[in-house]
């Protein structure tokens, strides 16, 4: 499996909005990277609710 076709910059954010490690998100396979984001931004909903 090869690298997720992000930018650097973009990966740090990531890295830091999901809490997990720069190496193990850049390796990560895309559908569970958007699983996660999918989950974040929930969270994010419910705590501004």
């Amino acid at each position: 499996m090869r690298p997720l076709q992000i930018s650097a910059e973009t990966a740090e954010l990531l890295s830091k909005k999901l809490g997990i490690p720069l190496h193990e998100l850049m390796h990560m396979p895309q559908h569970i990277l958007l699983a996660k984001l999918a989950e974040a931004e929930k969270e994010q909903d419910q705590k501004n609710s």
